[in-house]
């Protein structure tokens, strides 16, 4: 009996080393290809540098789209075509304008703003009126109402620098960038100024998506940088007051028709389950969109090449996705999970790169059973060579969410390159191609084919 377990474990062992030792050879070839033969940074290039920065509803969006079909279809991929979807259209339009007018320490100085996505114009003449400085929407509420009226609230509390994830540094002030003017105008309020998201103090301001919510009174909105957020704070400390002339010209047009772009690979056994992989189209119309989120357009597009160039068969349909709209509105995620949940598809694994062109570090666990958690974490050995040992249960994407939304039995997982340096470009003119470093774009694209590869091959076998 005692010899018949012992050949049972010799065996198991030796057929456990034999697939480790298959997989770990196979992963290896997925890096050697991406580094040596990879089409990443070539795309990356021509979506930054012949179409640029490409806001839902522009010219540079629809350019976007068809050359996202276009680079699918050149993978010879068993399915190529287009979702579509209305998504909203806001036009930034003249070159923003703020000055600090007439101040003891600067005198009349220019002042680096962006419009916040979504906001209203000011008036022909722009407004004239005193900043109170705020560190929260919170504290809106603990000051007299007349602190407000009539006045330009900036909020100005910064990036915490003790955190060493800066997507929680992030995570911790951006409800100023998202709600500030809907609550400020409660209190009063004619504009709101944003302090820039980001842990440098620089001149670049940094633009985001802002929410008028249903209060009904809408006032501007726009993001300052850090440079000028410090300026300001001065001179209100110093000399007690500060007053800012803003003008703004964005405006928004009715929804226009775009398109989520959609390539797959069916599977071999279980085509009707499906895994996907995605990151959005859609850039703000500052920069090229380079890290947010040309990077993780590139990386998928290259998970798929290294897939198919492989020749490995996979079992589930890999499903490609570059999502539309992810910047204001999400139309594009919560089209795709809506169409799905209505053709009764069943979402086996979501994967979603948003966070940049950087150096792999691993991924970020979204899952309702935590026997998916530590499926995904036991593969760490296999996937550390590479730099990967993130495995953490946390957020996936704004694009997939809508799926779990959906379907809470998917399993999610969020490709986490480093962050350090995401925030210095993030949303601003400085998110151009030059900032991306060729070999950590290619290595987080084998990154991604080497997670879809293990899922396939191993996943959950009770789904």
């Amino acid at each position: 009996m005692y010899k018949y377990i012992t050949l049972l474990i010799v065996l198991f062992t030796s057929s456990f080393s034999f697939a480790q030792k298959e997989d770990s050879l196979f992963i290896r070839s997925i890096y050697d290809e991406a580094l040596t033969n990879g089409k990443c940074y070539g795309n990356l290039e021509y979506l930054c540098k012949e179409i640029g920065a490409r806001l839902s509803g522009s010219p540079q969006a629809d350019l976007a789209i068809n050359w996202g079909e276009q680079t699918l279809k050149d993978l010879n991929l068993d399915k190529v075509y287009r979702q579509e979807i209305l998504v909203p259209v806001w036009k930034r339009g003249q070159r923003e304008r703020a000055n600090i007018m007439d101040s003891y320490l600067v005198g009349n100085k220019p002042m680096n703003i962006k419009a916040l996505g979504g906001s209203i114009g000011t008036p022909p003449k722009g407004i004239t009126a005193e900043v109170v400085v705020v560190e929260s929407i919170q504290e809106l509420s603990t000051r007299p109402e007349s602190d407000f009226s009539g006045k330009i609230v900036l909020f100005n509390r910064p990036m915490d620098a003790k955190l060493i994830d800066t997507f929680s540094a992030y995570g911790g002030c951006v409800d100023q960038r998202w709600a500030g003017a809907k609550e400020a105008v409660k209190y009063g309020a004619v504009a709101v100024l944003v302090r820039s998201l980001t842990h440098n103090t620089d001149e670049h301001a940094h633009t985001g998506v802002m929410d008028y919510g249903d209060y009904g009174q809408k006032i501007p909105a726009a993001a300052v940088s850090t440079d000028d957020a410090n300026a300001i704070n001065q001179i209100v400390k110093k000399e007690g007051k500060c007053m800012v002339n803003l003008s703004l010209s964005c405006s928004s047009l009715p929804d226009a028709v775009s398109y989520n772009v959609i390539g797959e690979i069916t599977g071999s056994e279980k085509p009707d389950s499906v895994i996907i992989i995605g990151g959005h189209l859609d850039s703000w119309d500052v920069g090229e969109g380079a890290h947010d989120d040309g990077a993780g357009i590139v990386h998928c597009i290259e998970a798929m090449r290294l897939i198919k160039e492989s020749g490995y068969k996979p079992r589930f349909t890999i499903r490609c996705v570059l999502f539309m709209n992810e910047e204001n509105g999400n139309r594009g995620g919560k089209k795709y999970a809506e169409e799905a949940a209505a053709k009764k598809e069943y979402q086996y694994f979501a994967l979603e790169s948003d966070r940049g062109g950087f150096s792999p570090r691993g991924f970020s666990i979204d899952a309702t059973l935590e026997e998916d958690v530590y499926k995904i974490q036991s593969w760490s050995g296999l996937l550390s060579p590479y730099g990967l040992h993130l495995y953490k249960k946390g957020y996936a994407g704004v694009d997939i969410k809508p799926i779990k939304e959906k379907q809470d039995t998917v399993t999610m997982c969020g490709f986490i390159p480093d962050s350090q340096r995401y925030f210095d470009y993030h949303h601003s003119d400085k998110d151009v191609f030059e900032t991306v470093n060729q070999r950590e774009l290619e290595l987080g694209a084998a990154s991604i084919a080497s997670m879809i590869y293990l899922v396939d091959k191993y996943g959950w076998e009770s789904r």
